[in-house]
Order: structure tokens, then sequence, then C-alpha cells
């Protein structure tokens, strides 16, 4: 089984009419619910208001693939958890960040950018086009499906050349954007998927659902954790016999490089 933790905001649900009958018991209630469809995935949820964000280190030591949902909050998730995060991903755990998430701070720390893009809310149509219809990401998906109505995305989007590019979208008012594409960063996967504006009932459609199962298969780790402790290795150590000749700026047993 795949352990999906699947994380959003929560908050324009719970401040928003139009959000919340759209989805009524949040979007990432919904998101997981669509992942939980597939019988080798198994989910939680985790929000903003929990806790250190539902994200304590016990929920990421158990969670092999996270989902990232955020937008008008991200100036509140603590730095902590951040780093929690970011480390794990490091460490191997994949993760895919959603729509608005692409300016959260864990993705934007990861990409090393800014990460910003051009944008409109005029529910208009999208296409997504399939770049690479041999991914693992792409499989079940025609040439390309389309979302009837949508917050438009639009280039130059602020973010280093993806190492796969999984998806284009093209707008209704003509704009064009890299609406899927993915990272490795350390021993994780990260994949950026762009639909899931939040008056829009995005999470419900099939297309979508199939995008994000698959990605969920492809993040997951196949290799250990690997733990980068960065460890000093006395010269009674050394795989060879060696002789220790000058002074030496650390002390023995010092962890850590410093």
């Amino acid at each position: 089984m795949i352990r999906v933790t699947v994380w959003g905001e929560n908050v324009h649900e719970r401040t928003n009419e139009l959000v919340r009958s759209v989805y009524p018991d949040g979007m990432h209630a919904t998101i997981a619910a669509g992942l939980a469809e597939d019988a080798r995935i198994t989910t939680r949820t985790a929000t903003l208001d929990q806790p250190e964000h539902g994200l304590t280190d016990a929920v990421l030591d158990d969670t092999d693939v996270l989902t990232w949902w955020g937008h008008c909050a991200h100036g509140e998730v603590e730095d902590e958890v951040v780093d929690r995060v970011h480390k794990r991903v490091l460490e191997g755990m994949g993760l895919i960040v959603l729509h608005s998430g692409h300016y959260s701070k864990i993705f934007k720390r990861l990409m090393g950018t800014s990460c910003s893009l051009c944008w409109r809310e005029a529910g208009e149509k999208e296409r997504l086009w399939v770049c690479n219809p041999s991914h693992p990401i792409t499989q079940g998906i025609d040439r390309y499906f389309e979302i009837p109505n949508a917050e438009m995305y639009g280039e130059p989007f602020g973010i280093p050349v993806p190492e796969e590019q999984i998806f284009i979208s093209w707008f209704e008012g003509g704009e064009v954007f890299r609406s899927g594409g993915t990272w490795t960063r350390g021993n994780g996967k990260i994949f950026y998927f762009r639909p899931g504006h939040e008056t829009y009932p995005v999470y419900y459609q099939p297309e979508v659902r199939r995008v994000l199962s698959n990605a969920v298969h492809w993040a997951a780790p196949t290799t250990p954790r690997w733990i980068d402790e960065a460890p000093n290795v006395p010269p009674e150590q050394a795989p060879e016999p060696i002789e220790v000749r000058g002074a030496t700026l650390h002390r023995p047993g010092d962890e850590g490089f410093k």
C-alpha cells in the first residue's frame, strides 16, 4: 500500500459559501476520496488549523507521498513544518503540489525560484495536452482532456526547467501554461499539477482523479529512506590506515559538518 497524506489549507471551505457549496467536506477530503478509489492507496488528511498543521514527525514518517493544496494562507505555514517536509522530501518522500500551491513555502524552497505566473479568474475552458503518452502519470489519459471552467494560469512561469514536461494547457482566452512538470530533489520526486481552483468542481473530474492516482504511484519511493546525517569519520575508522598530519579544526566526536 502507498501511504498518502493529503494536506489542505481548509480556509476557503470554512469562510466562503461558494467554495463550501462545491466542497462541503473540504477540498482535502475530496482529493483523498478520489485517491482512495485506488485500492493500492491509503489516505489520511491534514489541515492548516491542526497542531503542527497536522504534519508531525510521526505523520511524515508514516507518509510515502504528500499532496499539497494551498492558496490564501501560504504565509501562515510555520517554517519549522516547512523544514520538516523539506527534509522528508530529500529523504525520499514524494510531493505532489496542486494548483496555487505553486506559491507555497515548500514548493518555492524546493524550486529555488519565484514560482510566479500570470493568472485570470474567468471560468474559461482549459485543454490539457499530454506531452508524453508513455509516462506513468499520463496512463489512461487520451491525447488531451478538458476542464469546462478553470482559472487561467499563463506563462511565464518562474520555475526551473522541469526534468519532465507532462502536460501543457491551453486556455479559452489564448494563453498556454506548463501545467504539469516533474523534478527530483535529493531522493524525493516532485510533481506540480495546475488544475484545482476552489470555486470549480475540478477534483471530482475523472481525468483529474486519474492523473493524481497515477502521480502518487510515480512519486512513491522505491528505495530505502536516505538519512543525510553527514557523519564525522575519525581517522581510525578510515578504510585504509592514515596518519594525521598538521592541525585540525574539529574536535574528536564533533557531529555533522560545521
